[in-house]
């Protein structure tokens, strides 16, 4: 295929007007976008299931290196994975896949979270690992079936720390902010450095916003002080096996951004390519920080294992990473590092977006047997019981912005989404694991069609719903709103627009009346109706409709008034810095948060079969393979 080929002449907006894409447009993203093999050579994938036919006769080797010999069709007991097609000097990946996704447990519900936001009074001004144990043993306790978690991928280690869990520097590892240090084997080792940073750091839980950049001094230097002593390893020889290549390229990475600044197309030349020999010498100079980032990241993975425990998580996968964080040095060859991703114009942002992350280019990606994808599902599966894909549109095409170019002079470009929907579908029957995709947004005809056909959930908004919750569907997740959205009590006092007038935007008065009276219409409320009522009766209609899952934000049974992230802004206003009002201990005793718990318990379902989503399918919580 032609470069020009991957991207889209025209698209429906949001509003249903046709729109074309400029000549300019096309020309500057076509240039960052490579041509494909023609299409007499031997593409670089296909997706064929057990028992398919072959494009040409070749030989097979299985993913783990057996071969079948020549054939021309793949047996019908194929394994699910990733095999090889050889023809003469050309290889082939194979993905052969169950081709969807598992289900969740029907009739589930849960809280989803900001876990940075929900302390604890033991919290180092951050929430953590052992606040989401707790919160999880919690929640089971009364009822729920899961817990949908932001991203908890690592920033660059380098102050100051990046805010946003969706611009991270990698998606395959986790940020040190959410270790608990007095639960890091051997701390009792260091008792005394210890003790007198956990006061400074509880002392943080008095701000009214979160100090990640003194929260991550503390910690680091706690970490240190534990790693000094020599502490107990026992599991890190086995988890850097696991991990391999990629734990020390992140390690390697941290050192040098301590030594060189965060961003790697500022770094000395010969270590900007994580291949060179200048790297090599690097890491191995600095043998003993890169394995302090190795033990690092095994501390994490052991407490997201504990906490994992009570309560399935739904771990959330951003839509990209940082253009000059770890896994864009790791990947710059199947990045267009010349664009960024974002979104048109619509009804929420009528000047359109642009989020600032680099895409993967399509065929380069392909090209890279999806490696980037497979690791970072991989990682986001780790300890899950189920997968948030942000902007899942992604996988079908991208809003493509050339450096410089306004949000609105962009233009799709297409993914080859049959496979990397294969990857997925294999990834997450490895993990045992369901996946949701936040299908929110300017949405292409035919997308919630195929996802359903994937097993894939779908979103369901009461803020976006014409219809009642009654009539939902069943493989779907149902909730008020997101992260970027007013909260309902935000929404239902009108205290949003004063939060984007003082951020300087213009406040939208007739869209959040929009909300408002959806909200009412969702909870047959009257306009006049307490919020408390309101919240209540919205989440036991909710609780009520035929959606697989139904989920509430800590937010909403808090009735906090500002939302976590207002879209349009950097430090107009103080995105996911803000913690929710009461510590956990005080969470677990509200009575309100209790009553809306009980709003939440589901009613039985009623036919199951309808649906094409099984209820004896589990929700399988088995970490993926390393």
């Amino acid at each position: 295929m032609s470069a020009d080929g991957w991207i889209e002449p025209a698209y429906l907006d949001a509003f249903g007007r046709q729109r074309r894409v400029s000549p300019e447009a096309r020309r500057r993203i076509a240039a960052l976008l490579d041509d494909e093999p023609s299409v007499g050579e031997l593409a670089p994938v296909a997706v064929v299931p057990a028992g398919g036919r072959l494009s040409t006769t070749g030989d097979i080797v299985l993913e783990d290196g057996t071969e079948l010999g020549p054939r021309s069709a793949l047996p019908r007991d194929m394994p699910h994975g990733y095999h090889r097609l050889r023809v003469g000097n050309a290889e082939q990946l194979l993905l052969t896949g169950p081709g969807r996704c598992p289900v969740p447990a029907l009739r589930s519900w849960g809280w989803s979270l900001q876990l940075y936001a929900t302390r604890s009074r033991d919290s180092w001004g951050i929430g953590d690992l052992a606040d989401l144990r707790d919160i999880a043993a919690w929640a089971a306790g009364n009822g729920a079936g899961l817990l949908v978690v932001n991203p908890l991928n690592a920033p660059t280690p380098v102050l100051p720390i990046q805010r946003s869990p969706y611009f991270p520097s990698t998606r395959r590892y986790r940020d040190p902010l959410y270790l608990r240090p007095e639960a890091v084997p051997g701390a009792a080792a260091a008792d005394a450095t210890l003790g007198r940073l956990a006061l400074a750091g509880r002392a943080l839980n008095d701000g009214s916003l979160l100090d990640r950049d003194s929260a991550f001094r503390l910690k680091m230097e706690a970490l240190a002080a534990i790693w000094d002593t020599r502490p107990p390893t026992d599991g890190l020889e086995r988890y850097r096996d696991e991990q391999g290549a990629g734990l020390r390229e992140w390690a390697t990475f941290a050192v040098i951004a301590e030594r060189h600044g965060a961003g790697w197309s500022g770094w000395p030349e010969e270590l900007r390519r994580p291949a060179g020999a200048a790297v090599a010498s690097f890491a191995a100079e600095h043998a003993s920080r890169v394995a302090f980032h190795e033990w690092v990241q095994w501390l994490i993975d052991r407490q997201l294992a504990e906490a994992a425990a009570p309560l399935p998580l739904i771990q959330d996968v951003p839509i990209g990473v940082d253009r000059d964080g770890a896994d864009a040095w790791a990947w710059q060859d199947t990045l267009a590092l010349g664009a960024s991703v974002g979104a048109p114009p619509d009804r929420f942002n009528v000047a359109g977006q642009d989020w600032g992350l680099p895409p993967f280019a399509p065929q380069r990606l392909r090209a890279a047997g999806y490696r980037p994808l497979i690791e970072t599902l991989r990682a986001a599966l780790r300890h899950a019981g189920g997968l948030r894909i942000d902007h899942v549109m992604g996988l079908f095409r991208l809003w493509w912005l050339p450096h410089g170019a306004n949000p609105r002079d962009g233009a799709y470009v297409r993914y080859p989404a049959d496979e990397l929907l294969e990857v997925l579908s294999i990834e997450s029957e490895r993990a045992g694991a369901f996946v949701i995709g936040e299908d929110l947004g300017t949405v292409p005809p035919g997308l919630r069609r195929e996802l359903r056909r994937r097993r894939i959930l779908s979103y369901r908004l009461a803020y976006f719903e014409q219809r009642p919750p009654r009539r939902y569907p069943v493989a779907s997740l149902a909730a008020v709103g997101t992260h970027d959205l007013p909260t309902a009590a935000g929404t239902w006092l009108g205290i949003d627009l004063a939060s984007q007038r003082r951020a300087g935007l213009e406040p939208d008065a007739e869209g959040l009346a929009r909300l408002r009276s959806r909200l009412a219409r969702a909870g047959g409320v009257g306009p006049e109706a307490a919020l408390e009522e309101m919240v209540l009766d919205v989440h036991r209609a909710l609780a009520a409709s035929p959606a697989a899952i139904v989920v509430a934000s800590l937010e909403d049974a808090l009735r906090v008034t500002e939302r976590p992230n207002l879209p349009g802004t950097i430090h107009e206003h103080p995105n996911w810095s803000l913690p929710l009002p009461l510590p956990l201990e005080e969470i677990r005793d509200d009575p309100f948060v209790a009553e809306l718990a009980a709003a939440l318990r589901r009613p039985p379902a009623d036919d199951p079969a309808r649906s094409g989503v099984r209820r004896d399918a589990g929700r399988g919580r088995r970490a993926a393979a390393g």
